[in-house]
């Protein structure tokens, strides 16, 4: 009896020093993540009176929001600027990645030069890329010989914007990529080999299947960063763009709406309908998964 109750305090006292371990990221997600979404929540259903102030107006703020072309507008804008990075990001990354898998000199030069992207300023990154977009004097218009105004023309604002989105990304996304690869057994290809199967059979029926597991997760990363893009197009495009409407998100307009027009209850609006359309999105991607996710080892 008296064991089973030293062991009972032993398990009662290594479960007390759990929860001491995990209370900080505990406390620190109830503090930064979940008190400043009830927050959001609930001043998506007021009208900002000024000075912490707000008074409850119900759904007002969604109504008018639904009623604007210019929120219709971003949320197209949003989707679009998906649809542009995060396939090719991915096909270009999981190539990025099997290249470094390979058998070459120098990789671990390789694998620091792609990821560079990720350490520098997003600032420093913007202000490099806007020089190379230049209309007048930018090096790829000088290196093509065209006349193009990359960031102030309408119908390529969004495309230039997605190229330096894909640049930024692909080091991280490749070296996540890399380590799915390297899990994989290479007695898959050995015996691929002695039946003779070519490589680009090899991809298809043992590559991709193998790394399907991350490459799922990096989709499901890279679309909700990219439903939550803002500093990149606030960087890249001004305010005074003729062209920012044609390349504004959620997340910019939102940014409009709170801290510039001084609307919160509207921007808080605009940051729930883009929680809902990312929840969506992702309940979507898990129930896809099914059918070309390979977690069999």
């Amino acid at each position: 009896m008296k064991k089973g109750m030293k062991l009972s305090v032993a398990a009662r006292r290594e479960e007390n020093w759990g929860w001491i371990m995990v209370a900080p990221t505990i406390i620190g997600l109830i503090v930064l993540n979940l008190w400043p979404f009830v927050q959001t929540l609930y001043t998506s259903f007021c009208e900002h009176l000024g000075f912490g102030h707000y008074k409850f107006i119900g759904l007002a703020n969604y109504v008018e929001i639904f009623q604007t072309p210019e929120f219709w507008k971003a949320t197209w804008n949003t989707i679009y600027f998906c649809i542009l990075t995060v396939p090719l990001g991915l096909f270009l990354s999981l190539l990025v990645a099997m290249l470094l898998n390979a058998k070459i000199k120098g990789k671990g030069v390789f694998r620091t030069i792609f990821f560079l992207p990720m350490v520098c300023a997003p600032a420093a990154v913007t202000m490099v890329w806007r020089w190379i977009f230049n209309a007048e004097y930018g090096i790829l218009n000088q290196l093509f010989g065209t006349h193009i105004n990359w960031i102030t023309d309408s119908k390529v604002v969004m495309i230039a914007c997605a190229v330096v989105a894909i640049w930024s990304n692909i080091g991280y996304d490749a070296v996540l990529l890399l380590a799915g690869l390297q899990n994989i057994s290479k007695s898959y290809y050995e015996a691929a080999n002695i039946d003779g199967a070519t490589k680009v059979t090899q991809f298809f029926q043992i590559t991709l299947p193998m790394v399907s597991p991350t490459l799922f997760v990096v989709m499901i990363m890279r679309l909700m960063a990219s439903i939550k893009v803002y500093d990149l197009i606030y960087m890249m495009v001004e305010e005074t763009n003729p062209a920012v409407t044609s390349v504004q998100s959620l997340m910019y307009l939102f940014y409009r709406e709170s801290f510039v027009a001084g609307s919160r209850g509207t921007g808080s609006a605009i940051v729930i309908w883009t929680v809902l359309l990312i929840g969506a999105i992702t309940v979507f991607q898990f129930i896809g998964q099914k059918k070309w996710v390979n977690y069999d080892v």
